[in-house]
């Protein structure tokens, strides 16, 4: 199960899965690999829950040992 994080450990480890980003879109930035678009939080104060975090690496199909190998 993934922890707690800041944003920017976020876009560090996505960018270390092969993401390129973060583009502006909408409400909310997202990050793309391939055809493969996920949707992250905008930069706030304080780190993103783990319940958060693991939402979204449900939807871009990456399991938690690969994020925790990143």
């Amino acid at each position: 199960m993934p922890k707690n994080i800041s944003w920017r450990k976020l876009v560090r480890k996505f960018r270390n899965l092969g993401f390129d980003g973060p583009y502006s879109g909408g409400r909310h930035l997202f990050m793309r690999k391939a055809s493969l678009k996920v949707h992250i939080p905008n930069p706030h104060k304080g780190d993103i829950s783990r319940s958060l975090v693991a939402e979204i690496l449900r939807q871009a199909g990456i399991s938690p040992t690969d994020w925790d190998d990143a």
